[in-house]
């Protein structure tokens, strides 16, 4: 019941764009057999006020404070060593039986051509 709701959803929203695209078609049409139109006069550009002036820094930046040197971290344990883990040895496979070969199927060769 849900797809066919979404399915119809769906061709509902293909079938306005469709519509509006006739629409849109005629109306550009009509637009372009206008005649020609007065041209509209340019507006004034607006001017942009004058920044201020970035105030100059000076060319050597003071040198940065020193950091006191850190007291070096003690080693970490040794960790003991892990066993090693060993696998039983695997059980032997049954070997599986012969298969009997497939016949093959003969095919017929279709007639020759005038």
């Amino acid at each position: 019941m849900a797809a066919y709701s979404n399915c119809s959803i769906l061709f509902a929203i293909i079938a306005l764009l469709s519509l509006s695209s006739i629409t849109t078609s005629r109306a550009a049409r009509s637009l372009l057999q206008l005649p020609n139109l007065p041209t509209i006069p340019s507006l004034p550009q607006p001017t942009v006020p004058q920044l201020p002036n970035i105030p100059n820094f000076p060319a050597a930046l003071p040198p940065l404070p020193t950091l006191p040197t850190a007291t070096p971290l003690p080693s970490l344990p040794t960790l003991p060593s892990v066993p090693k883990m060993t696998l039983p040895p695997m059980p032997s496979m049954p070997s599986l039986p012969n298969m009997p070969a497939i016949p093959t199927i003969p095919t017929l060769s279709p007639p020759p051509s005038n």
